[in-house]
């Protein structure tokens, strides 16, 4: 309590604390800081050099990877069109048999009125089932009057033939298909010799 009777005001920890003589005075610190290694030059390049070799390794595994990756997704890709193209054409295959057989019919088709009109249902038929082998990019080999070509064609006979030149194919007796560039079904002809 102070002299007049009030109570003495409590100590403000955060107040900022009263200068004295010795704060004004500069304080030197003492502390002996160790002597700096002289630098190894040597060391240090060989240090450089094996960072620069460890960046070019990882930098080139990294490449290496990045192509690999590159070329799996290729060699993924084009199995994948391979399958899809073996599988179409596989099920298309079956399809060839039915217009083999409505090649047939429309060869033989008969001339009497009431027979026409059989014949152009058949022609209809026949006429959708193509645009069905089109639209699935199936395409007619050529053959009739063609050089014989054993990737395309598979000879039945070799006949002689005064009207055509030697290896040309006279008759075409069932027509060859292909998907692409792969043949599904080669052409069965008759070849003059």
């Amino acid at each position: 309590m102070t002299d007049d009777g009030t109570p003495e005001a409590a100590a403000d920890p955060f107040a900022a604390p009263e200068t004295s003589e010795l704060e004004d005075t500069p304080v030197e610190l003492a502390i002996e800081l160790p002597a700096p290694e002289p630098l190894d030059l040597q060391q240090l390049t060989a240090e450089l050099e094996q960072i620069r070799s460890d960046r070019q390794e990882f930098l080139d595994g990294w490449q290496r990877a990045r192509a690999e990756f590159a070329n799996y997704r290729k060699r993924v890709e084009r199995e994948q069109d391979e399958a899809r193209s073996r599988i179409a054409g596989e099920t298309l295959l079956r399809v060839l048999a039915i217009m083999d057989d409505l090649d047939r019919a429309l060869r033989d088709r008969p001339a009497e009125a009431e027979a026409a009109a059989w014949a152009e249902g058949i022609d209809l038929i026949y006429r959708k089932f193509q645009a069905l082998l089109e639209a699935e990019g199936i395409q007619l080999i050529q053959a009739e009057g063609q050089a014989f070509n054993p990737a395309l064609h598979e000879a039945l006979s070799h006949e002689e033939s005064e009207a055509h030149d030697e290896g040309q194919v006279i008759e075409v007796v069932q027509r060859g298909y292909r998907i692409g560039d792969r043949v599904l079904r080669p052409a069965l002809v008759r070849v003059a010799k």
